[in-house]
C-alpha cells in the first residue's frame, strides 16, 4: 500500500499531467521527450512522467519527490532573478521554519568547510553552479541550483584564531515564486545533504586513487 508521501507525489504528478505538457516544459524549464520531462534537480537527473518521478533512473516517492512535484506545480514563465539574494528569515511566513533551516541547511555544513572548499569543482559541476559574487563576502562562496529557477548562495567562513567557522545560505531573489516557504526550507536542507554526499564521494575517490 502506498505511503503518505507516495500518495502526495502521485497526486501532484497527476495534476501536472492533466495540463499542457509543453507548457509545463516551458515553465520548469525541461527537455521534453515525448510525454516526459527531463531536468536537473538536487544535482541529479530528474525525469517527470505521468507514471511518477524517476531520479537518476530510480523511482522517487519520498520527500524529494514531493519537493520536485511542488516545484513543478509552482514554476511559471518568469525567469530566476538571482540578486539581491534574500536570507531565509526575511522571506514571508518563514518564522516557523527559521531554526530548523539554520540547523539543517547551514550548521550541518560547518564541520566540513575545508572539505567543501577543496571539493568546489565537483559540487559546482553537479549543481550547474558558479562562484558567488564578490559582494556576498566570505572566505569563499558559490551559487547552486537545486532546481532550474531556484538558486542558493552558500557563503563560507573558515575558522581562525578569533572566530569559529560559519556558513550562511541565501536564496535567489524570487525563489518564493517557484515553491512554497516550507518547500524552500526543505530544499535548503536537501541541497546541503547533497553537498555532504558529494564531498564524501570525492574523499573516497581520492583515497582509492581515482
Amino acid at each position: 500500500m502506498p505511503g503518505n508521501y507516495e500518495k502526495i507525489v502521485r497526486n501532484n504528478v497527476r495534476i501536472l499531467f492533466e495540463g499542457d505538457v509543453q507548457a509545463l516544459s516551458d515553465r520548469l524549464p525541461a527537455l521534453k521527450i515525448d510525454n516526459r520531462l527531463e531536468f536537473r534537480a538536487f544535482g541529479r537527473t530528474c525525469l517527470l512522467r505521468p507514471e511518477g518521478i524517476l531520479f537518476d533512473g530510480k523511482e522517487e516517492t519520498g520527500i524529494l519527490g514531493i519537493l520536485i512535484s511542488l516545484y513543478a506545480l509552482h514554476a511559471d514563465l518568469r525567469e530566476c532573478r538571482i540578486e539581491p539574494f534574500k536570507a531565509f528569515k526575511d522571506l514571508p511566513n518563514s518564522s516557523p521554519y527559521v531554526n530548523p533551516f539554520a540547523a539543517r541547511t547551514q550548521q550541518i555544513l560547518i564541520p566540513h568547510v575545508e572539505r567543501i572548499r577543496n571539493a568546489q569543482p565537483v559540487i559546482l559541476e553537479a549543481f550547474g553552479g558558479n562562484p558567488g559574487p564578490p559582494s556576498v563576502g566570505g572566505d569563499f562562496s558559490f551559487t547552486l541550483y537545486p532546481f532550474p529557477k531556484i538558486g542558493l548562495c552558500y557563503i563560507f567562513y573558515a575558522a581562525d584564531d578569533d572566530f569559529p567557522a560559519s556558513v550562511i545560505c541565501l536564496f535567489s531573489n524570487n525563489a518564493l515564486s517557484f515553491a512554497p516557504i516550507d518547500a524552500l526550507a526543505d530544499t535548503g536542507e536537501y541541497t546541503s545533504r547533497t553537498i555532504l554526499k558529494l564531498i564524501s564521494l570525492r574523499d573516497v575517490s581520492l583515497r582509492d586513487g581515482y
